[in-house]
């Protein structure tokens, strides 16, 4: 059932335009200096501060002077960085203000005679009715394998997804070449993904910067920013032959091991999928109930060495049960089933983010973009027409 909809929050404007009391500081004098002789000064600039509703710029402009420096502090210390427009008279915040936040202003001015005059302020914006969370993967200092996309999950719908996503800055350690590309989560919530355009290169260090904190996401805002960044380590790809029942570790290019494995049941609900899947997890032993991916009552047992595979529960495990059919046919439930011993093995040597590469004649479809890290089954053409800042 896919999430309720309700309309974006009404966030009161606060507006702040106002002469105010100001305190006399020293005038500039010497060589090339533009202030009057004594008594000439002129009257000191007439400072107005703007203060928009939240997500909007804060603008402070002086009229009759110019704008020496302008100091916008939040009430935990935050400063709102920003720069003068040419000739000095206007000044603008480059970040938003945000919802529910009292800020200080502290401006110098300077009068068309030279004389300089300090002025504070402080102003609140209204707080938010509704407020937009987020879901980060991979975790904040992890190393993962090369197909590891980066992965942001929203709380709430993101309608102005050309203003979010504006605000998510990725950087690589070697210049990689990559896109977001907004998808749909298997929950049915909205979602961006950053995938470069090939498997990572071994080594690759990630960083996200989301400054979001003032961000009206259509049906909420955010309220503060986030930060995370991860590793690639070594390039290892998982390739599974549905068809010839084998599963082939290949580690930096070269077959580190193969074994024999039974796939998805031919034919209905219980055959496996296809496509490139990431390793979202290693998950090790877990009870597995066949109701709850709808396959009735087939089976709910604890299974040893599990590797999720996608959300909609297709792992790659230890299957003792099935031990007559490995290598020989797919009799499974779904999941790539092994031996207990090669189960082990397999799951000590591979990564979370490590691709696994599923082909076979018989199976459910590809792996969607949702159903866990599917989006390496998407083209390059594709998947960057899928950013909302094409």
């Amino acid at each position: 059932m896919p999430p309720i909809r309700t309309p974006r929050p009404a966030l009161a404007a606060v507006a702040l335009a106002v002469s105010l009391t100001a305190c006399s500081a020293g005038a500039a004098s010497g060589p090339g200096s533009s202030a009057a002789p004594a008594g000439q000064d002129g009257p000191p600039a007439k400072v107005t501060v703007v203060a928009r509703e939240a997500g909007k710029p804060v603008a402070v402009t002086a009229a009759g002077g110019t704008l020496a420096s302008v100091t916008v502090t939040d009430a935990k210390g935050g400063r709102l960085a920003g720069r003068a427009a040419a000739g000095g008279g206007r000044w603008t915040s480059d970040r938003k203000a945000a919802p529910g936040t009292s800020y200080t202003v502290e401006v110098v001015s300077r009068s068309s005679g030279g004389k300089e005059t300090t002025t504070r302020s402080s102003f609140s914006t209204a707080a938010a009715e509704r407020v937009n969370r987020l879901t980060l993967a991979p975790g904040k200092g992890t190393t993962v394998g090369v197909g590891q996309p980066l992965s942001i999950v929203f709380d709430r719908p993101v309608t102005r997804k050309a203003d979010v996503e504006r605000q998510l800055r990725v950087t690589t350690s070697n210049g990689t070449e990559g896109s977001w590309g907004w998808i749909t989560d298997h929950s049915g919530r909205d979602r961006i993904d950053w995938r470069p355009r090939e498997y990572w290169r071994p080594g690759t260090k990630v960083t996200l910067e989301a400054d979001l904190n003032g961000t009206d996401s259509g049906d909420g805002w955010f309220v503060r920013d986030y930060r995370t960044g991860f590793t690639v380590g070594a390039a290892q790809v998982v390739r599974v032959d549905l068809d010839a029942k084998r599963l082939t570790l290949v580690k930096g290019g070269r077959t580190v091991r193969t074994v024999p494995v039974s796939g998805g049941t031919p034919g209905g609900d219980k055959r496996s999928w296809r496509g490139t899947a990431v390793l979202m997890a290693k998950e090790g032993t877990i009870r597995m109930n066949s109701e709850t991916v709808g396959l009735g009552d087939a089976y709910d047992k604890l299974v040893d060495y599990s590797l999720r595979l996608t959300w909609s529960g297709m792992y790659a495990h230890a299957a003792p049960w099935n031990a007559a059919y490995f290598g020989r046919a797919n009799k499974s439930s779904g999941c790539i089933g092994m031996s207990s011993a090669d189960a082990k093995s397999f799951y000590a040597s591979v990564n979370v983010g490590d691709p696994f590469e599923i082909r076979g004649g018989d199976t459910k479809g590809v792996v969607a973009e949702g159903n866990g890290y599917g989006a390496w089954n998407v083209s390059w053409a594709d998947w960057k027409a899928k950013s909302a800042l094409r």
